[in-house]
C-alpha cells in the first residue's frame, strides 16, 4: 500500500474513534445504565434524603392529597385551616425510613413499568403506575397525627400515567437504538484507533494524536452534560421544583460526568507519557551516539612542522 494511501486511511480511522467515543460512552451509559433497575433505584436512593426532592414531593403529594379530599369526602371541602397541617405531616413523613422505603418502591415501580413498555411490542397504552401503596401510608401517617378529615382521604388502586401512549412508540425506537448503540459504538472506537495505529507510518505520533483526540471527545462529553442541565432547567415552568430537578438531574448523569473525566484524564495522560518517553528516547539514544564517537587523534610531534632560527 503506497505510504500516503496509509496515512490518509490511518488518519481516517482515528478520526472516527475519536469521534466514537465520546457518542459510545453516551449511548452505553443510557442503555447500559438508565436501563437497569437496580442500579436506577440505588442511583435514586438517596435522593430522599435530599431537602429540595423532600420539599418538591411534599408539595405535590400534599396538593394531590387536598384534592382527593376536597372531592371526595362526604364532609365536605377540607377547612383551610388544615391545609398547612396536611403538609407539614407529609414533610414530616418524607424524613422517615417508610417514605424512604416508598421512595425506593415507586421508582422501582415505574422503572419496571416505562422498561417493559419500551421492550413490549405489542404494548399500545399509556406507562402506568398504581399509587395506592403510598397512599395508603400517607393516610396512616396523617390519621396518625390527627390532621382533620385524614380517615376519609380514599385509598383507591389509581393508575398514574408517566408515559403517554403516543410516546411510547417513539421512546421504544430510540430505546432498541440505544441498545444497539451502546455496544457497538465503544467497540467501533476501540477497533478503528487499533487499526489507525497499526497502520500509521509514525505510531507514536499516532497514539499521541489519539490520546489527544480522546481527551477532547472527553471535555466534549462533559460540556454537553453541563449544557443538557442548563436546558433541563430552563425548561420547567415551575421555578420551585428546579432544586430537586437539578438533584435528579446530577444524580443520574453521575456515571456520565465521571466517565468524561476518565476520558479526559486518560488521554492527557497518555499523550503526555508518549510526549516524555519520546524525548526521553532521543535524549538516550543522542548520549549514546556521543559515547559511540571515536575520540579525535593528537596530532604527531614528528609530522609537525619545524621552525628554525636564523
Amino acid at each position: 500500500m503506497p505510504s500516503r494511501l496509509r496515512s490518509a486511511l490511518a488518519a481516517a480511522l482515528l478520526t472516527l474513534a475519536c469521534l466514537l467515543a465520546p457518542f459510545g460512552a453516551l449511548a452505553a451509559w443510557a442503555a447500559y445504565g438508565l436501563a437497569d433497575t437496580g442500579r436506577y433505584v440505588t442511583t435514586m436512593a438517596p435522593l430522599a434524603t435530599d431537602p429540595a426532592v423532600r420539599d418538591a414531593v411534599a408539595d405535590s403529594v400534599g396538593a394531590g392529597i387536598m384534592r382527593e379530599a376536597d372531592g371526595r369526602t362526604d364532609a365536605g371541602p377540607m377547612p383551610a385551616a388544615a391545609r398547612p397541617f396536611v403538609r407539614s405531616a407529609v414533610r414530616s413523613f418524607t424524613a422517615t425510613e417508610a417514605f424512604r422505603t416508598a421512595w425506593d418502591t415507586g421508582n422501582r415501580a415505574v422503572h419496571d413499568a416505562v422498561l417493559t413498555a419500551l421492550r413490549d411490542r405489542a404494548d399500545r397504552g399509556d406507562v402506568t403506575v398504581d399509587l395506592a401503596p403510598i397512599t395508603a401510608r400517607l393516610k396512616h401517617r396523617l390519621a396518625t397525627d390527627h390532621v382533620p378529615l385524614a380517615a376519609d382521604i380514599p385509598v383507591e388502586h389509581t393508575r398514574v400515567a408517566v408515559l403517554p401512549a403516543q410516546q411510547v412508540d417513539r421512546f421504544r425506537k430510540g430505546f432498541h437504538v440505544l441498545e444497539v448503540a451502546g455496544f457497538w459504538l465503544p467497540l467501533a472506537a476501540v477497533v478503528f484507533a487499533v487499526a489507525g495505529i497499526a497502520l500509521a507510518a509514525c505510531r507514536r505520533r499516532a497514539l499521541t494524536a489519539t490520546a489527544l483526540g480522546t481527551a477532547l471527545g472527553g471535555a466534549a462529553l462533559g460540556l454537553a452534560v453541563a449544557l443538557g442541565r442548563h436546558l433541563t432547567l430552563t425548561d420547567l415552568p415551575d421555578e420551585t421544583h428546579r432544586p430537586a430537578a437539578a438533584a435528579i438531574y446530577d444524580a443520574l448523569t453521575t456515571t456520565l460526568r465521571q466517565t468524561a473525566w476518565l476520558l479526559l484524564a486518560l488521554g492527557l495522560t497518555v499523550a503526555v507519557t508518549t510526549w516524555l518517553t519520546a524525548r526521553w528516547g532521543h535524549l538516550v539514544l543522542h548520549l549514546v551516539r556521543r559515547r559511540r564517537a571515536p575520540a579525535t587523534p593528537a596530532p604527531d610531534p614528528g609530522t609537525q612542522p619545524t621552525r628554525v632560527q636564523a
